[in-house]
């Protein structure tokens, strides 16, 4: 796949956060209408010992949901951990993947942020950019704004809102387990986002793409 080349990663935090407010004007919030094929999930895991990164990347085909492709990265980590700007410390690895991807795929799925990020553009926004393909985040946890909480039934939604503006959805995607955190991240609207995180998932709490990926992250992690 190409990567867009939109900016170094080499920077302070200072200038990290002035590209984000940056960039974060190119988003576009646009229904996904398409029909998909490929769907890829992104995850990335850390050392508990040192700057270790491991990165894992799936693509499935849908509506099947077969596996057509998966790898794992490993590297160290150049851009402190600071929240907010965790992209500039995980996107160089998972980039490594995406260049080498043999397809294009439809939606991207990233355990993490979209817009839902104090300047709203969390890693799903970051990477859909620079990839120029409709990206999802869908998060185990907040990040910021508030919300009621959903019905205890699978495609029960509650809006998430932040500064007041809605900035994505907290989704129950599976009967009484906890609800992800979902928002989009670019070429993707809400309610698209919600829908595809809802179709893709196969009875876990996690989108199957990123729930793979989480599993091979972790994989790669243990090995090591």
């Amino acid at each position: 796949m190409l990567i867009r080349n939109l900016h170094p990663f080499n920077v302070t935090t200072a200038e990290a956060i002035r590209i984000q407010r940056e960039l974060a004007d190119q988003i576009c919030l646009s229904p996904f209408l398409s029909d998909y094929k490929y769907v890829a999930g992104a995850d990335i895991a850390y050392s508990k010992k040192d700057n270790t990164l491991f990165a894992a990347v799936v693509v499935l085909e849908y509506p099947s949901a077969s596996e057509v492709f998966s790898r794992t990265e490993r590297g160290e980590a150049a851009f402190p951990y600071v929240p907010g700007l965790l992209t500039f410390r995980e996107a160089p690895l998972v980039l490594r993947i995406f260049e080498d991807l043999p397809l294009t795929p439809d939606v991207v799925i990233f355990d993490g942020q979209g817009l839902a990020h104090p300047r709203g553009f969390g890693l799903a926004c970051h990477i859909g950019l620079l990839l120029d393909i409709p990206s999802i985040g869908c998060a185990k946890s907040r990040l910021v704004g508030e919300h009621k909480q959903p019905r205890r039934t699978r495609g029960s939604t509650c809006d998430l809102r932040f500064n007041g503006r809605m900035v994505g959805a907290v989704v129950r995607t599976r009967h009484n387990v906890k609800p992800v955190f979902v928002s989009p991240g670019h070429k993707v609207d809400i309610e698209s986002a919600v829908r595809i995180v809802l179709e893709t998932c196969r009875g876990y709490r996690l989108p199957e793409p990123t729930r793979l990926a989480h599993g091979l992250s972790q994989k790669a992690k243990r090995e090591v």
